[in-house]
């Protein structure tokens, strides 16, 4: 038989993983496999970018069951049922698809940032958004962001897993990655009791007469930073005698912080958790390459040419 369409995989992922103890993805192939009956043969069966379908169908199961709780990723490539994943499975011992899931808060907003309305990677319909169709460009730049989406979420949870001080190394690597600085050495880390509410200084010629000052923040996404904060960091530019400043948080910034920093004169940049990842991926920051496609069209100007 061929390989199921990836919402088939759903419930023997979390099956896979009922006893409660974490496990790398690979290590649930196989239980996953005998359930839906699929032979070896088709695991031979490969996308056009040369990777198993049957392993791209499990590990966008995991994530879009990571996106809807149902799932933690622990640690690098490991995954673990949460409770939620439990009860799910429990009420659902024979389906579970996108519209139960939709029923989740975080699934749907995953579902709404991205608007995907085509395909998974292997190319099956899962499901239409609107009900229109699309060019093929369209789908796949669809389908980029929702990989990126994913991705996002993904690291934004990875940053939050570790310690405060690696937030505050990350974001002076992430603005060196951005261009900032120009030269090697030119991020220095301020972190630690002392500070004065300065976590980082990136230093923008040689001699360091332009620097930007950052401070950053790990929090739940629950928790918004608010106007003392973004006070105090101005506060703490008052005393190196500075007038910009890059704040940086895992959360979110709430309506009156965003409001002070339009009105003060100081240049104060807000960088929150969604465009912290979003950077991240764009400037390959804690993330790698995986694959790369090219679209080709015809070269009018060489048939008219010739």
């Amino acid at each position: 038989m061929a390989v199921p369409e990836f919402q088939a995989f759903w419930v023997p992922v979390l099956r896979a993983l009922s006893d409660g103890q974490t496990r790398h993805w690979r290590e649930i192939r196989e239980p996953v496999a005998k359930e839906l009956e699929v032979m070896d043969e088709d695991h031979a069966d490969t996308l056009p970018s040369g990777k198993s379908r049957f392993d791209s169908r499990v590990q966008w199961s995991i994530t879009h069951l990571f996106q809807a709780g149902l799932l933690a990723r622990p640690k690098r490539g490991h995954v673990q049922i949460t409770s939620r994943g439990k009860e799910m499975l429990a009420e659902h011992p024979d389906r579970i698809d996108i519209k139960l899931l939709g029923k989740f808060e975080e699934y749907r907003d995953f579902r709404s940032r991205t608007r995907v309305t085509s395909r998974d990677t292997a190319g099956d319909v899962t499901e239409s958004d609107d009900g229109s169709g699309g060019t093929p460009p369209e789908a796949i730049e669809k389908a980029v962001q929702e990989i990126n989406e994913a991705l996002a979420s993904e690291v934004l949870q990875r940053v939050l897993d570790q310690a405060p001080v690696f937030l505050e190394r990350l974001v002076l690597t992430l603005l060196t990655a951005m261009g900032y600085g120009g030269r090697a050495g030119a991020a220095e880390h301020w972190g630690g009791s002392g500070d004065g509410g300065i976590d980082g200084v990136v230093r923008q010629d040689v001699l360091g007469l332009d620097r930007v000052y950052v401070q950053a923040k790990r929090y739940a996404s629950d928790h918004a930073v608010g106007r003392p904060d973004i006070q105090a960091f101005v506060g703490a530019l008052h005393g190196q005698q500075a007038d910009r400043g890059v704040f940086i948080t895992t959360s979110r910034f709430s309506a009156d912080a965003r409001s002070y920093v339009e009105r003060i004169p100081n240049r104060i940049v807000l960088i929150d958790g969604r465009r912290l990842a979003e950077l991240m991926i764009l400037h390959n920051v804690g993330v790698q390459d995986e694959s790369t496609f090219v679209l080709k069209r015809v070269d009018e100007d060489f048939f008219d040419q010739l």
